[in-house]
């Protein structure tokens, strides 16, 4: 059994190109995988491996400046859910695209999984959603706004266009691992917005920590890796990838004549021509063949 490690920690960096080599070398040393995004504003990302190789690489990050408060949650794995370890350097670790959002400055209120049902079920709360309009798709929590973001960049335009929604409303956001929230709340209190609350550690400690019988979550949650989504206790649920266009799928889509393994499903089937289409279909077949290893998602949106 491999542990999955999703992590994110919000510091200053002043030289994050500097930190990207040694951080790759430990991780490939440990047969770690998976994908690390460093900027200024601190580090993202999900990882896999043994438990000895997991241990070594969180140990390393925890050593980087001011990371030594570093939160991860982990989550276990039958087969390696990355086809190899990548180190990237981005302009944010999640991104909003708004420079002056600072979560080291302030966030909401943190909320414990075992407080969120109380919260999210009071009249004055308006629960939202912060993740991307796919994720959401396959679950969410009972009641919960779907902004019907396509990127987490949308997502002030729309707070913009929909606030006067929420007026006299006290604000209670989630998103998967946290880290979308950090930036979500700090940009509300900017906007005015002090009754801002948010889901400590996201769904992926929510499903782990809060028992299905007493659970308000609906569905399955989408994950940044091989795995696609997790369930309560954090089991792997139904759900498969289109590895055209990132999507979900359900076992029923995947039976759709819409869907072909690799190459398209019933909603991306016209975003692709004819050339498009071959070329994932050759991808598709080397992967088949062994010669080349599906990587998964990028993490880059995780949160």
């Amino acid at each position: 059994m491999l542990t999955v490690a999703a992590l994110y920690h919000f510091t200053r960096f002043a030289d994050p190109a500097a930190l990207k080599a040694p951080l790759a070398r430990v991780a490939c040393a440990h047969g770690v995988r998976g994908t690390l995004l460093l900027a200024p504003e601190g580090i993202n990302g999900t990882i896999a491996g043994t438990r000895q190789g997991i241990d070594a690489v969180l140990a390393h990050i925890r050593a980087l400046p001011g990371c030594d408060g570093l939160e991860w949650k982990e989550s276990p794995a039958e087969t390696m859910p990355f086809g190899k370890m990548k180190v990237r350097l981005k302009r944010e670790i999640v991104t909003m695209g708004q420079p002056d959002v600072d979560p080291t400055a302030s966030v909401g209120h943190y909320v414990e999984p075992g407080d969120w049902n109380a919260l999210i079920s009071a009249p004055d709360v308006a629960v939202i959603d912060t993740r991307n309009d796919y994720e959401v798709a396959i679950g969410s929590f009972a009641g919960a706004v779907d902004p019907g973001t396509r990127s987490f960049r949308d997502f002030p335009g729309w707070w913009q266009a929909n606030a006067h929604r929420f007026a006299g409303k006290r604000v209670a956001m989630f998103c998967t691992g946290g880290i979308r929230c950090e930036k979500s709340t700090n940009w509300l209190l900017s906007q005015g917005v002090s009754d801002v609350f948010h889901l400590k550690g996201g769904i992926l400690k929510y499903l782990e920590d809060v028992p299905e019988s007493d659970s308000l979550w609906q569905g399955e949650c989408f994950v940044f890796d091989g795995r696609v989504s997790l369930t309560h206790g954090l089991q792997p649920g139904r759900h498969g990838l289109c590895h055209a266009c990132r999507c979900p799928l359900a076992p029923e889509d995947r039976v759709r004549p819409e869907y072909e393994e690799g190459v398209s499903c019933h909603r991306c089937l016209g975003e692709y021509d004819e050339a498009d289409r071959n070329r994932f279909r050759e991808r598709q077949r080397q992967i088949a063949a062994g010669e080349l290893k599906f990587e998964g998602n990028s993490p880059s949106s995780e949160g």
